[in-house]
């Protein structure tokens, strides 16, 4: 029998390059496909250390190319998509909310379309597993949490765009009868994310004695879930999930912003051999962020009850792994934050 053929999109990113790590050392008698079109958020750095593995491969390639992706499925007969390829800053999506559109919508359509023409209904041992986020749930107050089944009531153009693509993977559930599964995940922290996002930004400005910009207040609460622990959820959800449901993924650990700005504070000042203190002091209060959200927290008991997974690290240690991995890949920040890179990083600056 031939190996099992995944495709994974956005293999090089952040969350990617965890979930490709994992399966290639997992399933060694599965063939892994990292599909990635490589802009800023894409590094192949990431996956140095399972690069020359025989069941890994990557092919660079855009998901909003539909002759390239029709083409391209058709000639490789995946088992199985899980697709985490998506432009996925909020920043970025108020500034242009087209590439948003694109990417994540249209994107997204390319490749449902290119599966459904190669299963050609043939659907037995198939999966296409669409990786989505909390934010298409809108805000919530100072009480409850996100469920499976809470109305979509996405706030910016990055959690609409990524709304509309769980509709359209809905749709072709419901039209098309094609095998999929959605997970909807809170913040994720963790080695190898670029530092246009809150923890590596603040870490990578602490080091170099940066303002740490702050929207509004920082009072905004987030759920936050380390990176390898997200991984090892979409492994359950892809190899037990039920066809056609939705799972939240959580880390049930809700943080105001400032608050955890400021316990990130103390941990550099312990690493950095400063006095206690002196991190704190680069903070600074900038202007809210265009209909940013209040707070977001994932009831995840679902996938607990069903598929007995739950985070494998606290907070505490899972941030302390952070930090860690960000002081001693230092050559990783610069290359990130520099060359190709800077305009992306600097816009925190700029704006």
């Amino acid at each position: 029998m031939s190996k099992k053929k995944i495709i994974i999109t956005g293999g090089a990113g952040f969350i990617g390059s965890h979930v490709i790590r994992r399966f290639v050392n997992n399933y060694p008698d599965y063939n892994i496909i990292n599909l990635d079109k490589l802009t800023y958020a894409g590094n192949l750095e990431n996956l140095r250390d399972v690069e020359k593995k025989s069941n890994y491969s990557f092919v660079k390639g855009d998901i909003t190319d539909r002759e390239f992706i029709l083409s391209f499925i058709e000639k490789e007969q995946p088992d199985g998509i899980i697709h985490l390829a998506a432009e996925s800053h909020v920043d970025r999506s108020i500034r242009n909310p087209m590439e948003f559109l694109l990417t994540n919508i249209v994107g997204t359509v390319n490749l449902l379309d290119a599966v459904r023409e190669t299963w050609k209904d043939n659907f037995d041992g198939k999966l296409f597993y669409h990786i989505s986020t909390d934010e298409v749930y809108g805000s919530l107050g100072d009480t409850g949490f996100f469920l499976e089944d809470t109305p979509y009531d996405p706030q910016s153009p990055y959690s609409a765009s990524k709304a509309s693509s769980d509709h359209f993977v809905r749709a072709y559930r419901n039209t098309f009868g094609l095998p999929v599964v959605i997970s909807n995940c809170s913040n994720n922290y963790g080695p190898n994310q670029f530092p246009e996002k809150l923890l590596p930004l603040m870490i990578n400005n602490i080091r170099s004695s940066k303002p740490l910009p702050i929207y509004g207040k920082g009072e905004n609460i987030r759920d936050w879930l380390y990176v390898e622990d997200h991984a090892s959820a979409i492994d359950v959800i892809y190899h037990q999930g039920k066809t056609g449901d939705t799972y939240n993924i959580g880390g049930d650990n809700e943080w105001k912003n400032i608050d955890l700005v400021k316990l990130l504070c103390e941990i550099m000042d312990q690493k950095l051999k400063r006095l206690s203190g002196t991190a704190e002091k680069l903070i600074t209060y900038v202007t809210d962020r265009a209909g940013h959200d209040m707070r977001y927290a994932i009831d995840a008991s679902k996938l607990k009850n069903e598929l007995n997974w739950s985070p494998s690290l606290t907070f505490e240690v899972g941030l302390e792994k952070t930090v860690d991995w960000y002081m001693a890949n230092e050559e990783w920040l610069e290359n990130v934050t520099s060359g190709q890179y800077k305009k992306y990083y600097d816009a925190y600056y700029s704006s």
